[in-house]
């Protein structure tokens, strides 16, 4: 059996996209010092709205498939080898914005036995021994169904994992600390006051948003902006991101600052010290 890295990091996302956006600094961070990083994405977000015309005709199965492609031209970004589709490619689909009909196809997410899709992910678990798992909170972030579902599927398979010997020592919750995001949103008006989308986002359009006081972590990944970016930019369908500013924008074309400090809340296990902890593994003695 391959030796594993002494540091090993576990996230679960939704959708490819997701995890750019919300861990892609901190990924390409723990990846370049060593530790392995393996990312799980639990569909393939073949619901997404396409942002380039070019692109629209994309859609089901045959955006599935470009979606897939663009998440592992943002991995060779980040530096992350070990990328995975829950339960293998196509084994659960895009379920769509909540309260839509799209959340009633049996194949979805959201219809998915959360004890059958957490078997899947504890299968990755006893594989690569995690210490530190990252997913959303219970609302998953903003309350998108296939989050929901992605927080539901990580902590039972963190708890089967655990009952069968396997236990992760702490898990995170992706965060984005309140002054934080509105001191971002503050420099973008300031410095780019005719920015080239419909307008600027509000704190209300950002997932995540907690009080600071919640923030239990804070990984500092300026050195690894430009890889963060450039994954970022890969996920094209979905993202529209700025070339020599720090911005992006979803399909609703509301600009939104990228964080290089990326934010969390520790939900199980203890903190390695006072807050914020600078490191995921902090305490863990690795």
């Amino acid at each position: 059996m391959t030796e594993l890295p002494a540091r090993r990091l576990l996230l679960v996302h939704a959708h490819p996209d997701d995890e750019s956006i919300n861990n892609g600094a901190t990924m390409a961070k723990y990846a370049a010092e060593g530790a392995l990083v393996t990312l799980v994405t639990c569909t393939l977000g073949e619901r997404g709205e396409v942002i380039p015309p070019a692109l629209r005709q994309l859609t089901g199965a045959a955006l599935g498939d470009h979606r897939a492609g663009e998440l592992a031209a943002a991995m060779g970004e980040l530096g992350v080898g070990d990328f995975r589709l829950l339960g293998g490619a196509g084994r659960y689909r895009d379920s769509g914005m909540m309260d839509t009909p799209d959340n009633d196809d049996p194949d979805c997410f959201w219809r998915a036995d959360v004890d059958e899709a957490a078997g899947h992910l504890v299968e990755v678990i006893r594989e690569v021994r995690p210490q530190v798992l990252v997913t959303y909170d219970p609302d998953g972030g903003y309350g998108h169904p296939d989050h929901i579902q992605a927080h539901r599927v990580a902590l039972r398979a963190a708890e089967l994992a655990a009952d069968a010997g396997q236990s992760i020592a702490k898990v995170y919750w992706n965060r984005a600390p309140r002054t934080v995001v509105r001191d971002g949103f503050a420099r973008l008006r300031d410095a780019l006051p005719e920015l080239p989308f419909t307008a600027s986002a509000t704190l209300d359009d950002v997932p995540g948003v907690v009080d600071d006081g919640r923030i239990t972590t804070a990984i500092d990944g300026t050195a690894y902006t430009a890889a963060k970016t450039a994954a970022m930019r890969a996920h094209a369908t979905q993202l529209e991101v700025a070339p020599d500013e720090p911005y992006f924008a979803l399909s609703n074309h509301l600009a939104q600052p990228i964080l290089t400090t990326e934010y969390y809340e520790l939900a199980k296990g203890e903190p390695g010290g006072p807050a914020p902890e600078t490191d995921l593994f902090e305490g863990l003695g690795l």
